[in-house]
């Protein structure tokens, strides 16, 4: 890109021609200054801050950060350098529901107030001990309007909108957190699904977002920064046992990634003591689940796991990491690209008081 500023030509490798058509609007001549800041910039040891240094004018950063996006939201802070995160609505596939009221708050108390127009809502009680992967709605379920839901309750959002869809579940999770005038505003939570379990342990995609959350904080005196994860449950051995697949990127230009063991088999403890009592107990007491392992990729490892998923028919604009992986194909495109592994040494606490508190 920068060799294309330099010249006013673009790379003759480039020949798709809507990209062509684009690229020509903006490349009118040659720019030999703009392309020496620019490499002046990107040559730096650090790309901390290198969006507000490239372009010194941006007053935000929109993006999704909103459920499982959230764990990209230290790495768009890492190269924004202080430029205010926005995330302005909440659109699903099925139609757009909410609006930011508030836009320059902080990512972890974003909120979204209810557009009722956009569609007719209503709103299923969840609970997560008795979540359910079905879309029927049954007389076991109870669902109410807008003006019913209450501060601090999960719902799952069920639209009729004006393209036909009839009383349809949406699959997010969503948390009251007060009103704008007489309209509800609610958090983003997750995805309503169990992403990993072995026994009588359910982990969902929520609750492994914050204990990677927790862990990674461990990676930051070493200048690591996670760039994407997923999971699954490997069941070929007994007992069965989460493994975790991270890709690790460096906040130092040019520095290979080398994480140290001993701070990688600290994360994997964190992981498992910052889960729920149910899976403690089973690593601790029961003896039903094996030690958590972390599975570092190379590189480009997950742009890989996406094409597979595009070339499966994947929407590319809606694509998202799957937080948990079961499809055969994919796990094998993860395990070609291990570099290294590490296991919990320490078995997490357990204490037979928690048994009652669990969920």
């Amino acid at each position: 890109m920068n060799s294309n500023i330099r010249t006013g030509r673009v790379s003759d490798w480039i020949t798709d021609a809507q990209c062509l058509s684009g690229i020509s609007k903006f490349l009118t001549g040659p720019n030999p200054e703009l392309a020496g800041l620019i490499e002046q910039e990107c040559s730096k040891t650090s790309w901390e801050g290198i969006v507000k240094r490239l372009w010194p004018k941006a007053k935000c950063i929109e993006a999704i950060i909103t459920g499982s996006m959230a764990q990209y939201i230290p790495m768009l802070e890492f190269y924004c350098g202080g430029l205010p995160l926005v995330s302005s609505l909440y659109v699903s596939s099925e139609c757009s529901i909410g609006v930011n009221i508030d836009p320059l708050s902080k990512p972890c108390v974003f909120s979204y107030t209810i557009i009722p127009s956009m569609a007719y809502f209503e709103f299923l009680e969840v609970k997560k001990d008795h979540q359910e992967t079905g879309h029927d709605l049954t007389e076991n379920h109870v669902v109410v309007d807008l003006v019913d839901v209450k501060i601090g309750h999960d719902y799952e959002p069920v639209v009729t909108t004006f393209s036909g869809l009839y009383r349809y579940r949406v699959g997010d999770v969503l948390r009251v957190t007060g009103y704008y005038n007489n309209a509800p505003k609610f958090r983003f939570v997750g995805r309503q699904k169990v992403v990993l379990s072995i026994d009588m342990d359910k982990t969902y995609e929520e609750d492994l977002l914050k204990v990677v959350a927790n862990a990674t904080l461990l990676l930051e005196p070493h200048d690591l920064m996670l760039t994407d994860f997923t999971s699954r449950v490997d069941s070929s051995s007994f007992p069965r046992h989460y493994v975790l697949y991270w890709e690790l990127g460096s906040k130092v230009k040019d520095v290979k990634v080398e994480p140290d063991p001993k701070v990688m088999e600290k994360c994997c403890f964190t992981v498992e003591e910052s889960l729920d009592s149910v899976y403690r107990k089973g690593r601790r007491n029961d003896k039903n689940i094996g030690p958590l392992e972390l599975k570092v990729v190379r590189s480009g490892a997950f742009d890989e796991l996406m094409s597979f998923f595009v070339s499966r028919g994947s929407s590319v604009s809606q694509y998202k990491t799957p937080r948990s992986v079961t499809n055969e194909d994919a796990v094998k495109i993860l395990e070609a690209a291990v570099v290294s592994k590490f296991v919990s040494r320490k078995i997490p606490s357990w204490e037979l008081h928690e048994l009652h508190s669990s969920r």
